[in-house]
């Protein structure tokens, strides 16, 4: 096997995932640590465009593979052409975004190859020719150090974890043949939330808890707005019917790891804290100050959502 990096981006409509651009930059700082090359491969339709894009992130590289079969993602026709890469670029480490594509591809690709898998990593580094990684374990109570091995070895980073560094690569685009071959899964249709942040990619999300009492969120939106952030919710929220389940956070929802992160009316669940713990600030509102959440806070208020929230929102705007 050649000692290549391989990363596979992530687009949606033409443009990239956040992901997409820290797995290049962590896959620059290995390739450069093993003194090889770094190749990004862009999948999609219409997207030789964008493609080039990868290249200011240090890819020498930048394989597309454009069909209009791969306009919407379906896990065997976007396998099958990462297969048939991988067969011919024949990479050592492939890194992609714990994304829900990221994790149901990364797991795929372990799987035929039988490579070594890493899920979730928040760092990345070289232990000789070989890739290491750490990740959270146990609701994040623990930090796992991994060694990987073996002929191939995959790691899929969470968003919102590593650092995007732009390292101007050559960036030459090349054209690849997509042999989608065949497939069981086809695209049906696909429903959009415009204009909603993706949870995963916020830099600052706004979450409500039972404590709201209602599915009037509006003191939360209205804050997330002027924090340019996401709203997100507890499972109980969820569970109430007072938000869709795109929006909770947790074990059971999405796991967030953003700079800056407000529960508002959440007491600190075990399953909520494994969901939002690698948070870089956590702020907590709450009028129990008993709530577990105040544990795990960098910055806590005791006192009634509604009074506080509106008053912070009034001084953001000016």
């Amino acid at each position: 096997m050649s000692e290549n990096i391989l990363v596979i981006t992530e687009q949606r409509d033409k443009i990239f995932r956040k992901v997409s651009f820290e797995a290049l930059s962590e896959g620059r700082k290995i390739a450069d640590a093993l003194k090889t090359g770094l190749t990004a491969l862009v999948i999609g339709h219409g997207i030789e465009s964008i493609a080039g894009e990868a290249g200011k992130y240090g890819a020498d590289r930048i394989l597309a593979a454009d069909s209009p079969a791969l306009e919407e993602y379906t896990t065997d026709a976007f396998l099958n052409v990462i297969s048939s890469v991988i067969k011919t670029e024949k990479p050592k480490i492939i890194i992609l975004g714990a994304s829900f594509q990221g994790k149901d591809l990364s797991a795929r690709i372990a799987a035929r190859f039988n490579a070594a898998l890493a899920m979730d990593c928040i760092s990345l580094k070289t232990e000789g020719e070989n890739l290491a990684a750490a990740r959270p374990m146990y609701g994040g109570k623990v930090i796992a150090d991994i060694a990987l091995s073996g002929d191939i070895q995959v790691a899929a980073i969470r968003p919102n974890s590593m650092e995007i560094r732009e390292s101007q690569g050559a960036g030459a685009v090349e054209k690849i043949e997509t042999a989608v071959g065949e497939t069981a899964v086809k695209f049906i249709e696909k429903k959009l939330e415009t204009g909603k942040m993706e949870l995963t990619e916020a830099d600052v999300i706004v979450s409500g808890g039972r404590g709201m009492g209602s599915a009037d969120f509006s003191v939360i939106e209205e804050l997330a707005a002027a924090l340019n952030g996401a709203v997100g919710a507890s499972r109980s929220a969820v569970d109430e019917g007072w938000r869709p389940h795109s929006d909770q956070v947790g074990q059971t929802g999405k796991v967030v790891s953003p700079n800056l992160y407000i529960a508002c009316g959440i007491s600190g669940a075990i399953q909520h804290l494994a969901g939002m713990s690698s948070s870089k600030i956590i702020a907590a509102i709450n009028k129990d100050p008993e709530a577990p959440i105040f544990d795990k806070a960098d910055y806590g208020i005791v006192g009634d959502l509604f009074e506080i929230i509106p008053a912070i929102t009034q001084e953001l705007k000016k």
